[in-house]
Order: C-alpha cells, then sequence, then structure tokens
C-alpha cells in the first residue's frame, strides 16, 4: 500500500500511541480489578469474621480475617484463570 508522502512516517508514531493507549487500559483495569478485590475482601470477611466492633481485633476474628482473606483470593484467583483461559481459547478460536 502506497502512502502520500509524510504519512507513512507516521504509522510507526500511531502505532505506538495506540500501545500506550492499550497499555494504560489494561493499567486501569488492572488497578480496577485490585481495588474490587480488596473491597469485596473488606465486605465479605468483615461482615463475616467481626460480630461486635471495637478498637482492636481479637485473636479469633484476626484468625477469621485471615482465613476469609486467603480462601477469597483462592476463589477470586481461579476465577480469573478460568475466564482468561476462556477468553482466550474463543479468541483463537474467533481468528481460525
Amino acid at each position: 500500500m502506497n502512502f502520500p508522502s509524510g504519512l507513512s512516517s507516521n504509522i510507526p508514531n500511531m502505532e505506538s500511541r495506540k500501545q500506550a493507549v492499550m497499555d494504560q487500559v489494561r493499567n486501569e483495569l488492572a488497578l480496577a480489578n485490585a481495588q474490587e478485590l480488596i473491597n469485596k475482601i473488606n465486605e465479605k470477611c468483615f461482615s463475616k469474621c467481626i460480630t461486635k466492633p471495637g478498637n482492636k481485633l481479637d485473636s479469633s476474628e484476626q484468625t477469621c480475617v485471615a482465613k476469609c482473606m486467603d480462601r477469597y483470593m483462592e476463589a477470586w484467583n481461579i476465577v480469573s484463570r478460568a475466564y482468561i483461559s476462556r477468553v482466550q481459547r474463543e479468541s483463537q478460536g474467533e481468528s481460525l
């Protein structure tokens, strides 16, 4: 394909801008995903483990929160991996 003079020299610049925007979107999605994880852990584990809010957590509340966070993050990671795998399979199927 022939481009008008000067236009072809801008294509690498446009591609780098496009890549920069895509990288920024990925980073923002990752940040939003992490914030969602933290918010859900706070919401779910607090309501499950903290029955009588006070100035500090007792040892059973600390243990409950730690275990709850571990299980929630495990489940989140399993779901995330399954979702990514599915998206990759579907995108490969579309490109065939």
